[in-house]
C-alpha cells in the first residue's frame, strides 16, 4: 500500500501541473469569449443576440457520449462532444449584425471543447485525490489501530505462553521431587 500511495502522490503532482496549465488556458479563452460577447452586445443589443441564439439552436445539434474506463483502479470518464451544423449558412444576415458575432461563434466552439476536456481532467484529478485519501486512511488505520492491536495481542500470547511454560516447569519439578521421595 505504501508503494501505491507513492505512485498516487507522483501522479497527483503531475496532474496538478497539467491542471493548472489547462485551467489557465480555459480562463484565457473564457475571458476572450466574454470580451467578444460584450462587444457584440454593445453593437447589436442583448435582445438581438438572444434572438439569433434561439434561431441558431435549430441549426446546431450537439452529440455527447460519455464512456468510462478503469485504469489503476480508478474509473476515468471520457466525454466525446461534437457539434453538428445542419445548414452551412448562418441563421442571421451580415447586413444587420455585428462583425463580432462570427468570432463569438468560433470562440464558443473552442470554449466548449476546452471546457469539456478540462472537466474530464478535473474529474480525473478528484478521483485520484479520493483514491489517495482512501489509501492514506487505510495505511494510517494499519499503523495506528491494527498494528498496535496485533502487537498487544502478540504480547498477551507471549505472556500466556511464558506463564504456561513456568507452570509446566514447576509441575515437572514437583513431579521429579515426588519421584525422588518415593524412591
Amino acid at each position: 500500500m505504501e508503494f501505491r500511495r507513492e505512485q498516487l502522490i507522483i501522479q497527483i503532482r503531475k496532474l496538478w501541473k497539467d491542471y493548472k496549465i489547462q485551467r489557465r488556458e480555459l480562463l484565457k479563452i473564457y475571458k476572450e469569449t466574454l470580451g467578444i460577447l460584450i462587444q457584440t452586445y454593445e453593437e447589436m443589443g442583448k435582445n438581438e443576440v438572444n434572438l439569433i441564439s434561439k434561431l441558431s439552436k435549430i441549426q446546431y445539434k450537439p452529440r455527447i457520449s460519455v464512456q468510462t474506463n478503469k485504469k489503476m483502479g480508478i474509473v476515468i470518464t471520457q466525454i466525446d462532444y461534437e457539434l453538428f451544423q445542419e445548414e452551412k449558412l448562418p441563421a442571421y444576415t451580415f447586413e444587420n449584425t455585428s462583425h463580432y458575432l462570427d468570432d463569438l461563434l468560433v470562440n464558443l466552439k473552442i470554449f466548449f471543447s476546452k471546457f469539456i476536456k478540462f472537466s474530464e481532467f478535473e474529474d480525473l484529478l478528484l478521483k485520484v485525490a479520493l483514491s489517495f485519501k482512501k489509501i492514506n486512511r487505510r495505511i494510517n488505520g494499519l499503523k495506528n489501530v491494527i498494528t498496535p492491536r496485533l502487537e498487544s495481542q502478540i504480547k498477551q500470547i507471549k505472556d500466556i505462553l511464558e506463564e504456561i511454560e513456568r507452570e509446566n516447569y514447576v509441575r515437572l519439578k514437583k513431579t521429579k521431587d515426588l519421584i525422588i521421595k518415593q524412591e
